[in-house]
This record gives structure tokens, sequence and C-alpha cells, in this order.
């Protein structure tokens, strides 16, 4: 074997080319060059420092570069460093083999969504913030070489326009790394520890802490609200689905997604897997004015279906075909729609939301004389604590009474009476209410 010398007159650049298209390795017999170190030469003339070994019973031929950007000394360290790594157990072909093969946050994204969020009701936010913030920005970064500084820049930068939003990608990006430790993907998650608090903007600090909202309609509020609907850009059954959050107190994204099937008789029943905070399902009772309601979206749905000639599909409240309104969807048409009410308290909330007519029935519970108990039952929440466990009646009578006693006093609202004014012998017609 040959003993390798470099420069433009040196062995390395006069090896011969060889006459076919195989390739035409040498090998270095210097004292200073290791075992299995040599030289690559094509058919068309381009040179490359090689290192030839074998791993795990394996003959493997590494590129170490090529010459001469590569000079001969460079190449001879570099072979001897290869070596000692593969001395420690280390082979550089299976490394590299594994980090081609490495999942990418996107990889992780994907794999995430699919086996966690699909099915979830929160799982549009989940994919909203992977695919639109994550992905685009550190989407195709090798899990190992992902940092806390990545996630915190983007969710910061995020916080700067949207801070509830920024709040939710750091839950859902911590929650999909801790996914990422117990598939093996990664040893630990470099979000460990990391809280919002942590995230500045402008040197601001808690910019990701939740505003806790306490809107809450007056009664001068509630008769606007009630009375003027109709006359406003709202679709009838976007009016309808408000007016039956106001009543009922449950959640708009349950209001909107009522299906035919969950009504019996009086009753509605909301499945466990519609309620997002929750795993049980949740049995509302239908007071008169709430069946008037379902009866006026029942009568829109069936004219709207004939008119398109729709089959039809159980949803109360469709924003198209076989898709319910959504909550989303739902504040936007209030936002849009600018219901005029004498606002009294435009700080520090701001306008309503259909989520504050929840609150508004809820409060509205207690100036009923509702137990707190049966009030939190009535809209949803479930029990706390021991009484959770050892308590299971179910209160249905007591809720129904409730939510009569609401109704009787919400008509008089609407009706321009005093809520505190005796109860009258009848409750207000949906007609006379509007």
């Amino acid at each position: 074997m040959p003993k390798f010398t470099d420069g433009s007159s040196g062995s390395v650049a006069k090896f011969p080319t060889p006459s076919t298209g195989s390739n035409k390795l040498y090998f270095d017999d210097h004292k200073n060059s290791p075992t299995g170190f040599g030289l690559r030469v094509t058919a068309k003339g381009q040179r490359a420092f090689i290192l030839r070994y074998n791993s795990d019973g394996k003959r493997r031929l590494k590129t170490i570069g090529e010459w001469p950007a590569w000079t001969l000394e460079a190449a001879r360290l570099e072979a001897q460093i290869v070596l000692r790594d593969l001395a420690s157990g280390t082979d550089p072909l299976e490394a590299r083999k594994l980090r081609r093969d490495e999942f990418t946050v996107s990889d992780l994204a994907e794999e995430w969504l699919d086996k966690h969020a699909t099915g979830l009701t929160s799982e549009r936010d989940m994919r909203s913030a992977l695919t639109n913030d994550v992905v685009p920005a550190i989407g195709r970064m090798k899990l190992s070489d992902l940092r806390r500084i990545h996630v915190i820049e983007l969710v910061e930068a995020k916080a700067k326009t949207a801070p509830r939003s920024a709040a939710l990608l750091l839950q859902y990006t911590r929650a999909m790394l801790n996914f990422a430790c117990t598939r093996d993907y990664l040893n630990g998650n470099p979000l460990a520890g990391l809280k919002a608090k942590d995230i500045l903007v402008s040197g601001q600090k808690d910019v990701l802490k939740p505003v806790q909202r306490g809107r809450v309609l007056d009664d001068d509020e509630i008769r606007s609200f009630w009375n003027n609907a109709d006359n406003a850009s709202l679709h009838p059954l976007t009016v309808i689905a408000l007016r039956l959050v106001l009543l009922t107190g449950q959640r708009p994204g349950e209001v909107t997604g009522m299906h035919i099937d969950e009504i019996n008789g009086s009753t509605w029943t909301i499945p466990a897997a519609r309620r997002g905070k929750s795993n049980n399902a949740h049995s509302v009772p239908l007071c008169s004015l709430a069946l008037q309601l379902i009866a006026a979206a029942k009568a829109e749905k069936d004219r709207l279906s004939n008119r398109r000639n729709k089959p039809q599909n159980g949803y109360l409240f469709e924003a198209r075909p076989g898709a319910p309104i959504s909550n989303a969807t739902l504040g936007k048409a209030v936002t849009r729609a600018a219901l005029p009410l004498e606002i009294k308290h435009v700080e520090p909330w701001g306008n309503w939301t259909p989520h504050d007519l929840r609150r508004t029935m809820r409060t509205g519970l207690s100036a009923c004389r509702i137990a707190p108990h049966i009030a939190e039952l009535a809209i949803g929440h479930g029990k706390k604590g021991l009484i959770q466990t050892y308590d299971q009646h179910e209160f249905g009578d007591e809720i129904r009474h409730a939510l009569e006693a609401w109704e009787r006093r919400l008509m008089q609202i609407v009706g321009g009476h005093s809520a505190e004014q005796s109860e009258p012998s009848n409750v207000l017609s949906l007609e006379a209410a509007r």
C-alpha cells in the first residue's frame, strides 16, 4: 500500500482515475494513518478521504471529506477521532442514520394530535395552535435540538397580540412534549418547570394570566337583549340559541350543539361527550318557555331544510348541513350584530358575550333564593370534594324548581315588571316576551 503525500504534486493528486464507472479505493500505509484510512477516486476524477471499519460484524465505509477541501493531515486526524468514538460504542454512520430518522417537531405534532386530540372538545383549538403557530416556526427542528428558549420566544411573540391564545399554545406544547417523553422520543421535557408567569412581554409579568370575567347583564340589559334580538342582524336560530343560554344557564357550545335525540319530553340530556369539563352526562329540565324556544328552533330548521331541499340530520342549530353552530361563531355573531343594550358596565369587561348570559342566569338563581349547591348543579357544575363521593342524590326536583323560578323571574324582567314584585300566576308566553 502506498504512503499518502499531500499537495498538488503529492500522491493524493496523482492516483489514477478508474476507467470504468466504479470507484477505486486506495489505502494509506503511513505510520500516522489509522487502519482503514484511504482515498476514494471516482471515474470523474473526484477524490475524497474515507475510513473503512467494522461495526457489529458489518463492514462500513464512512466518507470523511473531499480533497482538497480536506487536507491529508486533517483527514487522518478525523479518522482517528472516528475510531476512538467507535471504541467507546458510537458508530458515526449509525448515529447519522438515527439522526436522519429522528422525529421532528412537525412529526410529533401530527402523531400527538391524532392520538390525543381527536374527539376532544378542544381538538379544534389544539390543531389550530400547533398547525398555525408551532409547526410553521419550529416544525422542521429535530426533537433533540429543541430547547426551552425556542418555545418561549414563540409563546412570547404570540402573547403580544393574543395572550389567551399564547397561554393555550404553551399548555398544548408542554402536553405534546410530555407525550414525547412517555414515547421515549425525548429523554426529558425541555418545558418542565416553565410556568406561565415566566413569559414576559415588554417586561410585563403574568401576561398569560387569564382575565376573570364578571360581566352580568342587569335587568335593563336583559330586557333590551331579549326584546331587541329579533330586530338585530342575527339569524333566527342564533337568536333562539342565545335565549336558551340565558334561560337554561348551560354553556353556549352545549346549547348550539343540541340534537333532537337529546330531548325526551321535558328533559334535555347533554351527553358526556359534549361536556368538555365533565365526564358525566347532564340532564336539564325544560320549562315551558324552553320548550317553546326549542319548538321554534325546530320550525325554523324545518323551513330551511324544505327551502334547501336538504335532509334532516337532527341538529337544531346548524351553521351548515351536518355541522352545528360553534361557540366561537356564536360569539362573533353577537359582536358583529352589536345588539342594542343600555350598556352600563363598560369597564373592565366591555360588551357582553354569550357566556355572560350563562353567568347572568347563575346570578339570577341566587336572586331567586335558590340554594348555592342546587344552582351549581342546575348549570351543570358537578359536586365537589367528599360531597361528590358520598352524596349520590340527583336533586332532579330541586333543579326543576330552580329553573322554573328563574323562568318566572326572567319573564317578569322581559315583560317590564320588577323582579322584586310578587310572581304572576301565569308565565308570559314567548310571543309576549318578544
